[in-house]
C-alpha cells in the first residue's frame, strides 16, 4: 500500500534519535520518547493536514523549543495554537510559544491552516530540542550557539535534511527562517547541493519579540516570498 505524506512524517518522526556526543553543557530533548501524548497529537496533526501525497514547499526553521515542538511535536506550534486553532487539544502540557503566535497570525493571513499546511512542511535540520545548562537552569539553545555544537550535529543535520526532502519535498527554492540560521544552512549547500535557491525570512521569534509593532510588515514579507515561490 502507497504511504501518506504523513505517513512518513510520523514515521520519520517516531524513528527520530540523536545518540552522538554533544559539547558540555548541552542536552537534547525527544519530544516523540519524553511523553507519549506528544506522538499522539503529532500523529493526529499530519494525519488532518497531510494526508495525501501532495509535494510540499519546505520552510527551514533552527531547532525545535522547549514550549513548541519540543512539547507539541508539531513545528512552530504550542499547545494554545494547537488547541484553538488546528482543534487538537493536549491534556498533559500547557504551553505558550512567542513564534507559535507569529506563524499562526501570519498562517491565518495566507488562508487557514488547511490551505497552508496543504502548499508547505516545516522543519528544522536539527529536529529534536536543544537546551544548555546556565545556572544550574536549563535554557532554550539553537544548533549554531556554539561553534563546537555545530560540527558535531553538522553531518546528522545533513542526514535529516535529506530524509526531510524524501518525504516529498520541492527543492528549486527552499524558505529559511533567521538570518543567522541561513548563514548555516548555506554553508551546507554549498557541499551538499540540496537547494537550488534560498530565500531567508525574519524568524518568527525575533519578529514577535522585538518588531511586534510592524508585525503586518512582515507577515506581508513571508506572504510575497510566498507567492513568488519558484
Amino acid at each position: 500500500m502507497r504511504t501518506t505524506f504523513a505517513d512518513r512524517v510520523i514515521a520519520f518522526n517516531k524513528n527520530l534519535n540523536y545518540s552522538g556526543k554533544l559539547p558540555e553543557g548541552f542536552d537534547i530533548l525527544n519530544p516523540f520518547s519524553d511523553n507519549p501524548e506528544t506522538a499522539i497529537v503529532m500523529q493526529q496533526f499530519y494525519k488532518m493536514y497531510y494526508n495525501d501525497n501532495k509535494k510540499r514547499k519546505f520552510i527551514i526553521g533552527i531547532n525545535p523549543s522547549r514550549h513548541g515542538a519540543g512539547v507539541t511535536g508539531v513545528p512552530f506550534t504550542d499547545t494554545k495554537r494547537l488547541e484553538s486553532v488546528c482543534k487538537i487539544k493536549m491534556q498533559s502540557a500547557h504551553t505558550h510559544e512567542v513564534s507559535s503566535v507569529f506563524m499562526y497570525d501570519m498562517i491565518q493571513s495566507y488562508g487557514g491552516v488547511k490551505l497552508f499546511y496543504s502548499d508547505f512542511y516545516i522543519n528544522s535540520p536539527f529536529p529534536l530540542a536543544i537546551v544548555r545548562r546556565k545556572n544550574n537552569t536549563w535554557l532554550n539553545a539553537n544548533y549554531y550557539d556554539d561553534a563546537t555544537l555545530f560540527l558535531t550535529l553538522k553531518d546528522y543535520m545533513i542526514e535529516t535534511l535529506k530524509n526531510h526532502i524524501s518525504l516529498g519535498l520541492i527543492t528549486s527554492e527552499v524558505f529559511i527562517l533567521g538570518k543567522k540560521n541561513a548563514l548555516f544552512i548555506s554553508e551546507i549547500n554549498k557541499v551538499t547541493k540540496l537547494f537550488k535557491k534560498m530565500t531567508v525570512l525574519d524568524h518568527p521569534r525575533f519578529i514577535q519579540q522585538y518588531r511586534s509593532k510592524e508585525k503586518l510588515i512582515y507577515i506581508n514579507k513571508y506572504l510575497s516570498a510566498f507567492r513568488n515561490a519558484e
